[in-house]
């Protein structure tokens, strides 16, 4: 497993958990941990080891946003540094929603400015009720350009609107009620609801997951109503018959677990 400045990953099992380490500064992100973040998830799209991805933040907080001494430094870049800079940071984010594995943030402290985007890219996001939220680009003249299609996927438009324009900062609660995150939960609960999470998309078949993922992505991005007609069709058909819906089918009807669950054990060694 590669070694990270930024970062850590950690892996038990089939769970990876990519840990954001940069205590010192609430981990707040710089374009070195953007760069490792992105790599990470690329390495971790194509192991067949890893089923489930969590995101966490080491020490006090999930995630403080841009580091300010290097958005400080970004305003004496040219032009094109800068893109290019907020382009590999689109794409971090990019890579986490696109990620072929179920995509899970555990958010505490506080998640603020860009670690908002780094949420909203996941598929699940939970956190304790005692989470501060803000998306505070505008307090600083700024706005959240490169987070806000993945906040907007998951809020709204008009609940966007709120957040974004105001900047205001909110809890645990309200983050669930605009739909920012999952669920907010007390914090010595959130550990076992999120292992609950994790057990039940360790039951669903891998590749079946992987497919879903992309079918969402598609229905949602790509295709209008007419095109998913005949997409859906293929899918479901193509699905049907491969060796995984094959085996989902069988275990179903003889009252068995399927082979992901209790692998042969030349598989499981």
């Amino acid at each position: 497993m590669k070694d990270y400045q930024t970062i850590k990953l950690e892996q038990q099992g089939k769970v990876a958990t990519l840990w954001l380490n940069r205590q010192e500064i609430h981990n707040a992100f710089n374009e070195a941990m953007i760069s490792e973040i992105l790599d990470c998830f690329h390495r971790i799209s194509e192991r067949e080891d890893i089923r489930v991805v969590v995101i966490r933040g080491s020490g006090k907080s999930f995630c403080a946003g841009a580091d300010l001494n290097w958005m400080r430094d970004v305003a004496g870049y040219s032009y094109e540094r800068n893109y290019e800079e907020s382009l590999q940071l689109s794409e971090c984010f990019y890579a986490i929603y696109t990620c072929k594995k179920p995509t899970l943030a555990w958010v505490h402290g506080a998640a603020i400015g860009g670690a908002n985007g780094l949420l909203a890219a996941c598929d699940f996001a939970y956190c304790s009720h005692n989470t501060t939220f803000s998306l505070s680009e505008v307090k600083i003249g700024i706005v959240p350009a490169c987070i806000s299609p993945y906040v907007i996927k998951r809020v709204g438009e008009y609940n966007a609107r709120e957040l974004m324009l105001t900047g205001k900062r909110f809890l645990g609660p309200e983050a669930e009620k605009t739909g920012l995150v999952n669920k907010s939960l007390d914090e010595n609960e959130l550990p076992a609801y999120i292992q609950g999470v994790i057990d039940l998309l360790l039951t669903s078949g891998p590749m079946a997951m992987e497919h879903c993922k992309n079918l969402i992505f598609d229905v949602t991005n790509r295709l209008n109503l007419e095109e998913a007609i005949s997409y859906t069709a293929a899918i479901i058909a193509d699905i049907r018959a491969s060796e995984e819906g094959q085996e989902g089918m069988a275990a179903f009807l003889e009252k068995r677990k399927p082979n992901w669950i209790n692998p042969p054990a030349n598989e499981a060694d």
